[in-house]
């Protein structure tokens, strides 16, 4: 359902929400709520002084995914204008990957993307979650507690990706540092790009001249024929998108199971109880919560907004899953939801990156069925970001268990 913004049936300057601060870390559903009253399309600042429009409604943001024409995945006007200092610029800025690019040349991209994930076998990705996960168990095991952030669920997405990308670790450990860095939009964000764009040259270099039966050195051998920059943009998007979003994929999922009476029971009983909640994050508590930029090329009247040209339109996630006109029922077995985007810039991992998540808690739930949570839920705190949705640790405790022989 679609409402018309409160500035334009009152005529007062619209109220812009700020998208950072205590409040929208710790408690973001109730600045949607707020921001809800305005409409479908509200204005929010990304960082202080850089403003955008957030999409809230789940209609109005499959309309924009679906439609790069109007709604082009990058505007160098609007990089001028904000300047190389802005600390959002890192996340938005163009590239030549298959993310920030439209019509055939982001199809070209997609296409080499798409075609090396589909050879990676399910059973093979299933066996490296399985392995990673274990050994990860194996070394805390014994210790009755465990930050899972630290020592359990940001390591897997590394360690499984340096097995599908041949990656040594020194260059995943970059890559992880570097997305992390631009994520959360602290420190240095531009040194955080570079060195993610550092570490993908040199993976690529190095498949280059030793090249595997992996994903990067598939991507290098494609018919598409991508030279040196553009294959290194698909490989870092690739590995900078699967690791640390995956972290809180796994780790929110892991926290819902742990804190949820309705999950609650004997969970090591089987993948179904980590298969709902898994659909229940991903329509409530995405790791990546706001994101899909689009700028359009001229002033666009879009449900009631002017939304004017060049000015960054950025897809709310969890707002447009959790929409009041959307029914909220039978989420279970649901996978409508835009945690993975939508239209031609759907997430091509999509179902690696839920392999992945069912793996790594069923292990951990198998492994340690009596894991409980550290702290009350409502203790746990939150990484600041406008993006992504993730925990600054995840403290638990367990009787101390055997690692494998």
């Amino acid at each position: 359902m679609t409402t018309a913004p409160q500035h334009e049936r009152t005529g007062t300057e619209p109220e812009r929400f700020p998208m950072y601060g205590p409040e929208f870390t710790s408690a973001p559903d109730r600045v949607y709520d707020r921001m809800r009253a305005q409409g479908d399309l509200v204005p929010v600042e990304l960082v202080p002084g850089v403003p955008a429009t957030l999409v809230l409604g789940y209609d109005a943001a499959l309309e924009i995914l679906r439609d790069p024409d109007r709604f082009p995945r990058c505007s160098e006007v609007w990089e001028a204008e904000v300047g190389p200092e802005c600390p959002v610029l890192p996340m938005l800025q163009a590239r030549p990957n298959a993310l920030f690019t439209n019509g055939t040349v982001h199809a070209r991209f997609r296409s080499v993307i798409v075609d090396s994930l589909a050879r990676v076998h399910p059973a093979a990705l299933r066996r490296y979650s399985e392995d990673a996960a274990d050994n990860l168990i194996d070394a805390f095991a014994g210790d009755g507690k465990a930050d899972l952030i630290a020592q359990y669920t940001r390591p897997i997405p590394l360690l499984v990706f340096r097995e599908l990308f041949g990656c040594p670790e020194e260059i995943a450990e970059r890559l992880e540092q570097g997305m992390t860095g631009m994520l959360e939009g602290v420190g240095d964000p531009a040194q955080s790009l570079v060195m993610l764009e550092q570490a993908a040259r040199d993976l690529v270099a190095l498949k280059r001249v030793k090249p595997g039966a992996d994903v990067a050195s598939w991507m290098l051998r494609h018919p598409a024929g991508l030279d040196e920059t553009e294959v290194t943009n698909q490989v870092g998007l690739l590995l900078a998108s699967g690791t640390e979003p995956e972290n809180s994929l796994i780790a929110n999922g892991i926290r819902l199971l742990l804190s949820d009476d309705r999950f609650g029971g004997d969970l090591s009983g089987g993948s179904l109880p980590v298969e709902d909640a898994l659909d229940e994050i991903l329509w409530t508590d995405p790791p990546i919560s706001n994101y899909g930029p689009t700028f359009p090329r001229r002033d666009v009247n879009f449900h009631g907004v002017k939304l004017p040209a060049h000015q960054p339109v950025i897809i709310s996630y969890t707002a447009a899953n959790t929409d009041p006109s959307r029914s909220s029922a039978n989420r279970k077995g649901n996978r409508a939801h835009l945690a993975f985007a939508g239209g031609p810039h759907t997430c091509p991992a999509k179902n690696h990156a839920r392999l992945i998540a069912s793996v790594a808690i069923e292990k951990l739930l198998d492994r340690l069925p009596e894991v409980e949570l550290a702290v009350a839920p409502e203790d746990l705190e939150w990484r600041p970001g406008a993006f992504h949705r993730g925990l600054t640790a995840l403290p638990v405790t367990f009787p101390p268990a055997p690692g494998r022989p």
